[in-house]
């Protein structure tokens, strides 16, 4: 199979009471987007998630029942969000459904995200906006192209044609910043920000100010989070061993470790693991 097919090719998972649908981006879009997903609850029922501290700049574009959502808490009944864009946050997000919902989720990345919504991602962190404060009528147009589809491979295409299109005129990142968060990327997070910020003879107050710019969290958040990912997975590896992964992911101690998993996952690793 070429190449490009492989990384076109669709995911199907149905499990019980929903179906998910999740395509690679086409290659144009690589440090854009990271995938494009599909979701749709199939029948009654209370469905509950924590997604963990992470680099995922998500815009959800929903045509039937809305998410509860909660940051570092359990969702309020006034924490309803349909179509919307998130900005990044550093701990858990708790999301409710309730066996009615449908959605097509762009995943960018938080580089990607700041060309694509053209606005600086402070605007969105810690926070949900919603479709038509951050797309316009544009947004709210694709969202009913999207209703209308077909299937999910149709809503797929209308949506990379859409990100694409937007991306066309963008501003282009900034090379000093590309290149200080590929090197809190390349380094897993353990690259020191003071080092940075001399190479590109800027201060720390300029570098964290430009990164709020660009990705919506200081350098130092960024690397936490990039940090606990890669404990995270480590974890899951069946010898894995927590004084080993804190050494190995850069912690002071088991014991730092602990309390990034505190806040970042809003539990510790043992219970993290183990549920």
């Amino acid at each position: 199979m070429p190449m490009e097919m492989q990384r076109r090719k669709e995911q199907d998972r149905s499990i019980g009471r929903f179906e998910m649908r999740r395509r690679l981006p086409d290659p144009v879009l690589d440090g854009i987007v990271s995938d494009i997903c599909g979701y749709r609850e199939t029948a009654p029922g209370h469905v509950r998630n924590v997604e963990y501290a992470s680099l995922t700049v998500p815009l959800v574009i929903s045509f039937a029942e809305p998410f509860a959502i909660g940051l570092g808490k359990a969702p309020g009944d006034n924490d309803r969000f349909a179509s919307f864009a998130a900005g990044l946050f550093a701990g858990p997000v708790m999301i409710e459904s309730f066996g009615a919902a449908c959605c097509v989720q762009v995943n960018f990345t938080p580089l990607g995200a700041r060309r694509f919504f053209r606005l600086p991602m402070s605007e969105l962190t810690d926070s949900m906006v919603v479709l038509d404060d951050v797309l316009g009528a544009e947004g709210m147009a694709l969202r009913e192209q999207l209703g209308n589809a077909s299937d999910w491979t149709a809503r797929f295409d209308l949506a990379e044609a859409f990100v694409a299109a937007r991306l066309a005129n963008a501003v282009e990142t900034p090379l000093e910043i590309a290149w200080a968060y590929d090197r809190i990327i390349t380094s897993d997070g353990r690259t020191r920000i003071a080092s940075i910020a001399e190479r590109l003879g800027w201060s720390r107050k300029h570098l964290a100010e430009k990164f709020m710019d660009a990705t919506g969290i200081g350098p130092k958040t960024l690397s936490r989070i990039v940090r606990f990912n890669r404990a995270l997975g480590l974890s899951r590896e069946p010898t894995a061993d927590w004084a080993d992964i804190a050494a190995d992911c850069g912690y002071a101690d088991q014991a730092h470790l602990v309390r990034e998993f505190r806040v970042l996952a809003g539990e510790t690793p043992t219970a993290l693991i183990g549920r």
